[in-house]
């Protein structure tokens, strides 16, 4: 049976490749990005259908997963990978707070709205899987960009919280934790300071591959490291029993 993969942030990087990935397997790919003339060159090339969705906006999210269903009849995947960084510090000369609700806005708010509209769409449609693309920052520390972080953070408490109530609607949800990646948000000076420092660079087409194996998975609530030349790597979260009074 076809697949129906939706993906956002799909016009460049990783979202593009998991859209070129999904694609190849056979899937019927619905590319949604704010990036008009990207996103519609991918879908092009992918042969789906693009739709321009800003993220931040609840209707539009909506509005994207009513297309998906509505031309494809269902959902069987949905990969909410649209993000940006760069999200300011906390120091005097840094700390802007334009930046700050723009990353808030993307990142965590976008993803919230996404999983409210894309959820009942799976689970109506038999059951299916949810990828939020998190980041290895929303796992340890990033001193560089801690707005971004504490998104990433949350976008991973988003997706264990979530997760048991979903799973019995048939709906598995994921968090992807990539390392460094060879994309867009990575400025060529960036890149050549990683290549220098010895960091491994993952390229986006490794990414999306890991996806589609979580995405195959039964697993669901788990937070997945993902980092160039390695396996996914579950996260081994503390288990933590709330204490309980006794009469």
């Amino acid at each position: 049976m076809t697949q129906v993969v939706v993906v956002t942030g799909a016009a460049s990087g990783i979202g593009a490749a998991v859209a070129r990935h999904f694609a190849g397997l056979g899937a019927r790919v619905v590319v949604a990005d704010i990036d008009e003339a990207g996103g519609a060159a991918v879908a092009e090339e992918v042969g789906g259908l693009f739709v321009r969705c800003d993220t931040t906006g609840e209707q539009d999210n909506q509005a994207l997963i009513d297309t998906a269903v509505q031309t494809y009849g269902g959902l069987d995947l949905v990969h909410l990978n649209a993000g940006i960084g760069d999200g300011g510090g906390f120091g005097e000369d840094d700390y802007d707070t334009r930046r700050r609700h723009r990353v808030l806005a993307v990142n965590l708010h976008g993803v919230m709205f996404g999983l409210h509209a894309a959820l009942p769409a799976l689970a109506a449609h038999g059951g299916g899987s949810l990828l939020v693309t998190s980041s290895m920052a929303g796992l340890g520390a990033a001193p560089f960009d801690p707005v971004y972080a504490a998104t990433k953070y949350g976008v991973i408490g988003l997706v264990r919280s979530l997760a048991p109530a979903w799973q019995e609607k048939g709906v598995r949800i994921n968090a992807l934790c990539p390392g460094f990646v060879r994309t867009p948000i990575l400025s060529p000076e960036a890149v050549a300071y990683l290549l220098g420092e010895g960091y491994a660079l993952a390229e986006p087409a490794e990414i999306a591959a890991s996806a589609a194996g979580i995405a195959a998975g039964e697993e669901t609530g788990q937070a997945y490291v993902l980092q160039a030349g390695r396996a996914p790597e579950p996260v081994a979260f503390p288990r933590l029993d709330l204490a309980r009074t006794r009469a």
